[in-house]
């Protein structure tokens, strides 16, 4: 297998990688990414933390704050840093329920997925490139939004639908 990488930027790389599969020479095209932590999180009324982002080039999406994962830094480490400088929340407690790749066939980018309980106000901490504003609103709500096409991040599709199931909530 031979591999070389044709683009290095932050936080992604592409490598190219020439290898042999069942005899026949391929080539595939992985991005390198070093893996984000998503963060469902509620407040003291039960209602989910959500943050309006800037996605270029969707626009303003609805999604649970996220993060990518710095070099060395786990990824519960990272959902409690991420939880705080996006939110101005801090948690007590970080529980990690899913782990997801999101696009298999050519990005090694896994999510984790956590929930988050014993939040307490702090302040945020947005990079000058982050435009965010947070949100709250009812689970159900936020399912029903899911299921009418009105939530397009993968991240929050899948960490809300899948505590939903493991809650028997549908």
């Amino acid at each position: 297998m031979k591999k070389k990488t044709v683009y290095k930027g932050k936080p992604v790389s592409i490598d190219v990688y020439n290898l042999t599969i069942e005899k026949r020479k391929v080539r595939r095209e992985i991005i390198q990414h070093p893996g984000a932590a998503a963060i469902l999180a509620f407040d003291e009324k039960g209602k989910v933390i959500l943050v309006k982002q800037h996605r270029f080039p969707h626009g303003y999406i609805l999604e649970i704050p996220a993060g990518t994962l710095e070099k060395g830094e786990t990824p519960r480490k990272c959902a409690l840093r991420e939880i705080e400088e996006e939110t101005g929340y801090r948690a007590k407690k970080m529980t990690h329920f899913l782990t997801y790749y999101p696009s298999v066939g050519y990005n090694q980018e896994a999510i984790h997925c956590f929930v988050a309980s014993g939040l307490t106000k702090s302040k945020t901490h947005l990079d000058t490139d982050e435009f965010i504003t947070v949100k709250k609103m009812d689970l159900k709500k936020l399912i029903n939004m899911i299921k009418k096409d009105k939530i397009i991040d993968s991240k929050t599709i899948c960490a809300v639908m899948v505590y939903a199931a493991q809650k028997k909530l549908f």
